[in-house]
């Protein structure tokens, strides 16, 4: 894969992960929602805050006037009657001093008159209890009036007592208690507390009005930049903002600007570049074809005549041979490199039997005895033999060079129509077709596994990277290091995959390349370029 592929692929990725679930960019449930959560819980507790203030203070208020306005009505009635009470009073006396007391104050207040441990009342019907003995105890031991409220039956009450003193300020220990109910100013206070409730539910319906205009103004330039970065990610690297004010969102759009510029510089570049090289590779490879037929035809000669040679002169012909077929492999899989670079390589579709490729590529090169296979019969698919038949040998020669025997070739049919991308070795079980006719659609596996040592671990990620070879003491060895390489773009011209791992069952390692099954004739796209003819695997690819 190119560095341009794999920039692409990635971008792709971070744009699909970046939409999110069914391509969704903006819900409701981000940034929005908060800010409107925010400002309604914000409004509630500024709300219920100002709310209880208000109550505590209005109810305060009215209770602090309705006392003392019947504190000073109480006394002035008091100051006015108490001389001429006779002393010491018997009940009568002080029933009827505590009649007329209640005759001349608000409402319907309960009046007691004590004397010592004599007492009347205006009501003498009337419970007294809501005279406590606490309001007793503090007027009978102070010179002041004492106030208390309290709840009777559910009502509230308010409660008043003072001593009645001579104009000397001696005491006469006549005590005066009045009680009065308190239900006018509970309703005021609970009137307020449910206006104040009413009006909640529009207050919190404004605010999140409001909120939500605000939200849509404030982040509407995060919108445009989350749009802008999107289509950035997914590769259109001409995508601007326009900034919007001074605030830091502009500032920040000002930025993503400078930042997709001196990315469309260097992807431009190295475009650019990456283009350049391609065709330095192609043009160089196809320069060193005619120069290389000539070597080659001359060291097929010497090598034909080595025998006759010294044998210093013999080892240096066969030498040459060896590195000059070695070359022209080389600059043959640059040449395949190339066209899949420029987007030449073609398919040459045709109805074939896939056990049949498998079977002639082993013979073709004389792999047969060495190579045990499991081949389900008539596998048959619209592929380009010339093709696959390159991906199975250089699969298979890989394994025969870097791993272990038995090298093992299986061909099995998934009725699924949709390769997976876990690995499928030796050894494991498989959804196959039993024998006969192939579906027209599924996938065909072709498993190549061997009992060598295994791919290491730093060399799953790289194994069809081109020219990656797993050891530093392999750079200098006989393949180039673009097997795997062509055997994957041979096979993604096809729809398929090949996917590399090591064995479950053991020591080793496996390959595993799916073909999408097409059945049909020749689709009628022959390959742009002349085809060359059947390869030997001519690269040494990550292995051990």
């Amino acid at each position: 894969m190119t560095g341009a592929a794999r920039a692409g692929a990635g971008t792709e990725t971070a744009s699909r992960a970046a939409k999110g679930p069914k391509g969704s960019r903006w819900r409701w449930g981000g940034l929005r929602r908060r800010l409107v959560v925010t400002c309604v819980l914000v409004a509630l507790l500024s709300t219920v805050t100002a709310t209880a203030l208000a109550y505590r203070e209005a109810r305060d208020a009215v209770l602090h006037r309705s006392q003392a306005t019947f504190e000073h009505d109480l006394r002035t009635r008091v100051d006015a009657l108490a001389p001429d009470v006779d002393l010491p009073p018997d009940q009568r006396a002080l029933t009827a001093f505590a009649r007329t007391l209640a005759a001349g104050l608000a409402g319907t207040p309960l009046v007691v008159a004590r004397y010592e441990n004599v007492s009347g009342a205006s009501d003498p019907a009337a419970d007294q209890s809501r005279v406590t003995a606490e309001l007793r105890a503090a007027v009978r031991g102070g010179s002041r009036a004492a106030l208390q409220r309290v709840t009777f039956h559910g009502e509230p009450y308010l409660a008043a007592g003072l001593p009645v003193t001579y104009e000397n300020g001696g005491a006469s220990r006549l005590e005066v208690f009045a009680v009065t109910p308190l239900r006018d100013e509970a309703d005021d206070t609970a009137a307020l507390l449910d206006a104040v409730r009413d009006g909640l539910l529009p207050v919190l319906a404004l605010t999140a009005l409001l909120a939500l205009l605000a939200a849509r103004t404030v982040l509407r330039p995060v919108r445009d930049l989350g749009r802008a970065t999107h289509r950035l990610a997914d590769g259109d690297l001409s995508v601007r903002v326009e900034p919007r004010g001074s605030d830091e969102l502009a500032q920040l759009a000002a930025d993503f600007n400078t930042t997709a510029d001196a990315l469309q510089a260097s992807v431009g570049e190295l475009r650019d570049q990456e283009a350049k090289a391609k065709r330095f590779v192609a043009d160089v490879s196809h320069e060193l074809r005619t120069p290389l037929a000539a070597m080659t035809m001359v060291a097929t000669v010497l090598d034909e005549d080595a025998d006759q040679l010294p044998p210093d002169a013999a080892h240096a012909a066969r030498t040459v041979s060896a590195e000059t077929a070695r070359l022209s492999r080389l600059v043959d899989d640059l040449m395949e490199m190339s066209r899949f670079d420029s987007g030449a390589a073609r398919l040459h579709r045709a109805d074939t039997d896939l056990g049949d490729v498998v079977r002639s590529a082993l013979a073709l090169r004389g792999w047969t005895g060495r190579v045990r296979t499991q081949l389900a019969p008539d596998v048959r698919a619209a592929v380009d033999r010339r093709r696959v038949d390159v991906a199975v040998a250089n699969l298979v020669g890989n394994a025969l060079r870097h791993g272990a025997p038995p090298v093992e070739v299986t061909l099995t049919v998934d009725a699924s129509p949709e390769p997976g991308d876990g690995d499928a070795p030796a050894g494991t079980t498989a959804s196959t077709t039993s024998a006969g006719a192939t579906p027209a659609t599924g996938t065909a596996t072709i498993t190549v596994a061997d009992r060598g040592p295994g791919l290491p671990p730093e060399a799953l990620a790289h194994v069809f990277d081109r020219f990656y070879k797993a050891e530093a003491a392999r750079t200098r060895s006989e393949g180039s290091g673009l097997g795997t390489a062509i055997a994957l773009e041979n096979v993604r011209l096809h729809g398929g995959t090949i996917t590399a791992a090591n064995r479950t069952d053991g020591p080793g390692a496996v390959f595993t390349l799916r073909l999408p099954l097409h059945t049909g004739a020749d689709d009628g796209t022959g390959d742009t370029a002349a085809p060359s003819p059947l390869p030997s695997p001519s690269s040494e690819d990550p292995a051990p």
